[in-house]
């Protein structure tokens, strides 16, 4: 791995973590697919399989992520960032084309492919930030991994509110927008994104500094809701709507007031010295690879051996040979859990998996409903999901959000695994989604927030507890892999249950649109078993690793794990 150049001072990390705010939101571009596939099947003349099928091609560009966790590890992360943006520009740049009637339609592979390429962006754009921000907070991981997630989950009404004030509701509009935009605001941050030395977890200030943060980001997603639900109601004028979205931006810059108090107000507190151990020390340590290892150092093996050579003369070159022996045995120790693992190293662990289906069976469940919303609130009497969508977004964003903070409070003072809030969380799901089956009358609104929660928790803690169990070093590849799990939750459980449980009530009804709670009944009561399955490997999951987070937050502040020689 090439060295990288390690930014110093104390304000950078938050400089970059205002930048990164920007790109979370470039980052949750797939979140526009509702807004413009009416118009793809209707420009296109498209069947609505077709367009089930290219809402498969969005989540699959989405979350399939290695190459971008690969290349965090090779590359700088403006490099990482600069791929999306030329996917972004190449993906969103041809349904634009085809849209607006530029050219002429393409076979529906290449638009399917287009799409997917265009989501992919979303992979590189958070894979840069989040693995650089994990790096450079490595003290706070659960609060910042909240605060990113938080803000990728709020990007949906984001959009909505300008495709609606500011673009017209025009799809054609909106692609253009995606193809130019979205590139042109993470070219300007890509300074930016950039490694830091980590800021220091003990200074009270920084407690205060994730605090504004946070409380920015809550006023955003309350802000951006009320005015996209009330442009749905009430006519606004053109001059009012630019208003709004100058308020908008303005509380999306807000971060950067963080760096700009620390420097016009500079603390004359001296940097608290990271005590042995601590997570400080990584980047530095991952960055110097001129270091000498350690465990090349000969032990008492060495000292015996070279006894046995004692009548000859000594020879300098068997020396090393015996220390360099030693120390490959060492190097092949496999890591513990809390160390830093490679990916196949990850695969032979159970943990991984547990992981790894929890996450599956509990993304899966929720982006059955996301993908379906629209046709849910028709089977159920609810024409217009344009607020379902909302309520939806504003749950996942605040269960984003507080599930970091709640979970990085528990971690610190009582050692509390971050799985077990997964654990409830699954439970919680069990209800929703019979409250669902039920269909009694405003349940769906109820429903809906809740099922919104409890999504944007599982997404958000899935980032800290993949770097704890399994290190920083490859958490990129790591990660991203665990994001498999979301399309391949889309597939089974949205396109093979849903779709085949919807189109099988259509037909009894004699109707290609299902009507009734019938419509969703029996995928709903399906999805709850598979919730109760994932609150059981939850709770397995977190028994299993209570010792682990126990040995990391043992002093109330994560400690990198002590290597041990057997």
């Amino acid at each position: 791995m090439p060295r990288i150049v390690v930014k110093e001072g104390s304000r950078p990390p938050w400089v970059g973590l205002a930048a990164a705010v920007w790109v979370e939101l470039s980052a949750g571009n797939a979140y526009n697919f509702p807004l413009y596939s009416s118009t793809l099947k209707s420009v296109l003349g498209f069947s609505q399989q077709q367009v089930t099928l290219l809402g498969i091609a969005n989540d699959i560009g989405e979350n399939v992520g290695l190459l971008p966790g690969i290349a965090c590890n090779i590359f700088p992360p403006w490099t990482v960032l600069f791929m999306g943006v030329v996917l972004c520009f190449f993906g969103y740049g041809l349904l634009w084309l085809v849209v607006s009637q530029t050219i002429e339609t393409l076979p529906f592979w290449l638009l399917f492919l287009a799409l997917a390429v265009a989501t992919n962006s979303n992979a590189w754009f958070s894979t840069a930030v989040i693995v650089t921000n994990m790096r450079n907070f490595p003290l706070s991981r659960g609060t910042v991994a909240g605060i990113l997630k938080g803000y990728v989950g709020i990007s949906a009404a984001v959009y909505t509110v300008l495709y609606s004030m500011v673009l017209n509701q025009s799809a054609t509009r909106l692609l253009l927008f995606l193809a130019l935009g979205l590139p042109v605001i993470c070219l300007l941050m890509m300074y930016f994104i950039r490694v830091c030395t980590p800021a220091s977890g003990e200074d009270s200030s920084v407690h205060g500094h994730f605090v504004f943060t946070q409380t920015a980001s809550v006023l955003l997603a309350i802000y951006v809701s009320v005015i996209s639900i009330t442009s749905d109601l009430v006519s606004l004028s053109d001059a009012v709507s630019y208003i709004l979205i100058t308020i908008m931006v303005v509380f999306l810059i807000s971060p950067l007031a963080i760096p700009i108090k620390m420097t016009l107000f500079p603390s004359n507190s001296k940097t608290t010295i990271p005590p042995a151990g601590s997570s400080d020390n990584l980047v530095r340590e991952e960055v110097d690879s001129t270091q000498t290892d350690p465990l090349l150092t000969p032990s008492s093996s060495a000292t015996n051996l070279g006894n046995f050579f004692e009548n000859e003369k000594e020879n300098d070159d068997v020396q090393m040979l015996l220390a360099l022996a030693e120390g490959a045995v060492k190097k092949k120790r496999r890591p513990r859990r809390g160390e830093d693992f490679k990916l196949r190293e990850a695969f032979i662990k159970a943990d991984f998996w547990l992981l790894w289906f929890v996450y599956f069976l509990g993304i899966g469940a929720g982006v059955t409903v996301l993908n379906n919303l629209a046709q849910i609130g028709t089977a159920l009497g609810v024409d217009d999901t344009t607020i379902l969508l909302c309520l939806f977004s504003f749950c996942n964003f605040a269960g984003r959000l507080g599930s970091g903070a709640v979970s990085e409070h528990f971690v610190r003072s009582k050692t509390i695994p971050r799985t077990v809030w997964i654990a409830c969380t699954q439970v919680l799901m069990v209800f929703t989604f019979l409250l669902f089956a039920s269909a009694l009358h405003g349940t769906l609104y109820t429903a809906t927030a809740l099922l919104g929660f409890c999504y944007g928790i599982i997404y958000s803690l899935l980032v800290p507890t993949s770097s704890e169990l399994f290190g920083l070093k490859h958490f990129g590849i790591i990660y991203n892999f665990m994001l498999l799990g979301n399309p391949i939750g889309a597939l089974l459980f949205s396109n093979q249950l849903a779709g085949y449980v919807y189109d099988a009530e259509a037909a009894k009804q004699g109707s290609s649109t299902c009507l009734g709670a019938e419509c969703f009944r029996l995928t709903f009561l399906i999805l709850a078993g598979v919730c109760g399955l994932g609150s059981i490997l939850s709770v397995i999951l977190t028994v299993r690793i209570l010792p682990v987070y126990q040995m990391l937050y043992s002093g109330g502040s994560f400690q990198m794990p002590q290597a041990s020689d057997h």
